[in-house]
């Protein structure tokens, strides 16, 4: 059953070494997410599973002690998907070296930890599956939650300037505050898909993972730096 769930944003950029100079300009993001992994820590869960986008469709499962790292973006530093024995010769896809470093970052020291990755087209019936398998493997499972909104909120942006980037972003942000799980099973894949929201294949599964179980939530977050939506937000 699923106890806690923390939503983050996973750009490579709020990692201080990748940002570099600008780093500054995420700090507040970093202390919303430091906010919301205290809130997976206070539920005590049995397994804590990171989700995020990956580059296949199918969702992968990656074990605990899974290795990535941050060398694609010039950067020589890895991370460790919690403790464990890895056994997996496959690297974290970015999104999911992000989770494992904000967890290192707060010195997670509780359950054991794994990851999944799960495809930007992946179908939102598949999502669902998914979810509710997460939320059946242990007795209290916690999630964190990687995926950022459109990234077209800007003439700079990386998918430029669209005019249906900000109504999309506002409706995710209000579904995760509010932990609105039929509101965020109802996001447009398509139109997600055209906005470059990689964020809402992982929201959709947590969005069935967390079905029933009368969570409450808090945004604590909300920007579009860089024309690209961020949102942090604590389910509990």
């Amino acid at each position: 059953m699923l106890v806690a769930a923390a939503v983050c944003p996973c750009p490579p950029l709020l990692v201080p070494d990748v940002a570099a100079g600008a780093a500054p300009e995420l700090d507040g993001a970093r202390t919303a997410c430091s906010d919301a992994l205290a809130v997976l820590a206070a539920s005590r869960p049995d397994l804590l599973v990171v989700v995020g986008p990956g580059a296949e469709e199918a969702p992968e499962r990656y074990p605990a002690g899974a290795v990535g790292g941050f060398r694609g973006f010039g950067v020589g530093l890895d991370v460790r998907l919690g403790a464990g024995p890895g056994g997996d010769d496959r690297p974290l896809p970015a999104p999911l070296a992000v989770g494992a470093w904000l967890l290192e970052r707060a010195r997670w020291a509780g359950a054991p930890v794994e990851g999944l990755a799960v495809g930007e087209r992946l179908a939102p019936e598949r999502c669902a599956v998914a979810g509710r398998e997460l939320a059946a493997r242990a007795g209290r499972v916690a999630l964190l939650v990687l995926g950022d909104g459109s990234a077209c909120r800007s003439l700079k942006a990386p998918g430029y300037l669209d005019d249906r980037a900000a109504p999309f972003d506002e409706r995710a942000a209000r579904a995760l505050g509010a932990a609105d799980t039929g509101a965020l099973a109802a996001l447009d894949e398509h139109l997600a898909y055209e906005l470059k929201a990689a964020g809402r294949a992982p929201w959709q599964v947590l969005a069935a993972a967390a079905e029933g179980a009368g969570l409450e939530g808090r945004l604590l977050y909300e920007d579009a730096p860089y024309g690209v939506g961020y949102f942090v937000a604590a389910w509990s």
